[in-house]
């Protein structure tokens, strides 16, 4: 098979960059190793930048995120005991819309089919090569019949463990890392929101997160061991330590219910770079992770897809200069968003080696934040997203 552009992966970054060529002409095939009930399956992240919806919207695929999304205009942090909301709208002139990534996975599932785009599910053995020459190619099997993809580039959108960054040469890359001494509980459950806004929570038990995917539909985290077990932790026991950390006029109205879901995620923030490869592009969580603190892992690798769509369309418009800057256009956002999710988790969670100096800058950066409407609005600025330039 031949193709202009072979994307690995087909989580939201890969699916998103093959409807956006799509729609600029350039033909594309997504392979995939896992099967699309899997991919779909995943339990993400559900809060978008405005820029992160203005890419679905050129996708064409934002039609059910504007009907049942849920624009949020401000944001809520406690401690002490007290909220305190950052007006995200009146700072910044932005919003952000909690619509769950699975959402957006199906509405851009659905896309590529209605189209009938390529999308090859449950690739086996999947291999890159060339793509540090002129004639870059994808190989895979599939029912045990093996199949080779020659390709104009390949964009490497599969993700921290996938194939793609696996296949440079370790000294062809500088790896930045920072492992964060805890992990997230989350549980998914059936239950209203405490809050139509997300609540972040700094308490001396350790951070807690509100959050929720729609009206009836709600996310809860707390902080906890990195070496524990969902096992250890019953519906019961999630709920009352989820109450124990919130003020107690929000846990009054906290609505418990059984999980749908219930998962440990580890924190880190994770850069390679450069992005590119020759011929091969690194998009999202191959090339990045940030802790989910900061609400920047989605909408990261919807921006990398924005400037690599763009790259690709000027490539086949006549002029190299997008491919050329991609790695360094995109790095600029992701560091500054590497920076802002490093410090709201610095400022939100407890940490097992924190002195009392550290304990009370803590205190000291929160006090401050909210007496500043300039600290409110770098806040509220790095929240709703920075610009892709």
């Amino acid at each position: 098979m031949k193709t202009q552009v072979a994307i690995i992966g087909a989580g939201p970054s890969g699916l998103l960059l093959g409807q956006l060529l799509a729609k600029s002409g350039i033909a594309n095939i997504v392979i995939e190793q896992r099967s699309a009930a899997y991919v779909l399956g995943r339990i993400r992240a559900g809060v978008l930048e405005q820029t992160t919806v203005e890419l679905l919207d050129q996708a064409g695929v934002s039609a059910r995120l504007h009907r049942e999304g849920l624009p949020h205009d401000g944001v809520e942090l406690c401690f002490g005991g007290q909220r305190h909301r950052i007006d995200l709208h009146g700072l910044t002139g932005k919003r952000v819309t909690v619509y769950g990534q699975t959402e957006v996975t199906h509405d851009l599932m659905d896309a590529r089919t209605a189209a009938g785009l390529p999308t090859v599910y449950e690739a086996q053995n999947v291999r890159i090569s060339g793509f540090d020459g002129t004639q870059p190619q994808v190989h895979y099997e599939l029912d045990g019949v093996t199949h080779d993809v020659s390709c104009d580039f390949i964009a490497g959108c599969d993700g921290y463990h996938g194939v793609c960054r696996a296949s440079v040469p370790a000294a062809s890359l500088n790896l930045h890392e920072r492992v964060y001494p805890f992990g997230w509980l989350g549980v998914l459950a059936d239950v209203p929101p405490v809050n139509h806004e997300l609540i972040y929570v700094h308490h001396e038990r350790g951070f807690a997160l509100c959050s929720q995917r729609s009206h009836t539909r709600s996310r809860y985290y707390v902080q906890c061991a990195l070496d524990d077990k969902v096992e250890n932790w019953s519906d019961d026991a999630f709920w009352n330590e989820l109450k124990c950390r919130l003020p107690a006029a929000t846990a009054a109205e906290l609505t418990t219910g059984p999980s749908l879901e219930k998962s440990i995620a580890p924190l880190r923030s994770f850069v390679a770079e450069p992005m590119r490869f020759g011929r091969l592009f690194l998009a999202g969580d191959a090339a990045h992770i940030v802790p989910p603190t900061g609400a920047k892992g989605l909408n990261l690798a919807a921006s990398d897809v924005g400037f690599l769509w763009q790259a690709f369309s000027e490539h086949y418009g006549g002029s190299a200069g997008g491919l050329d800057a991609y790695s360094q256009r995109a790095l600029a956002r992701i560091w500054k968003a590497e920076r802002f999710s490093w410090w709201m988790t610095s400022l939100m969670h407890k940490f097992p080696d924190t002195s009392s100096f550290g304990q009370h800058m803590q205190q000291a950066e929160l006090d401050y934040l909210f007496s500043s409407q300039a600290a409110m609005t770098v806040l509220a600025e790095n929240y709703v997203g920075l610009p892709m330039v």
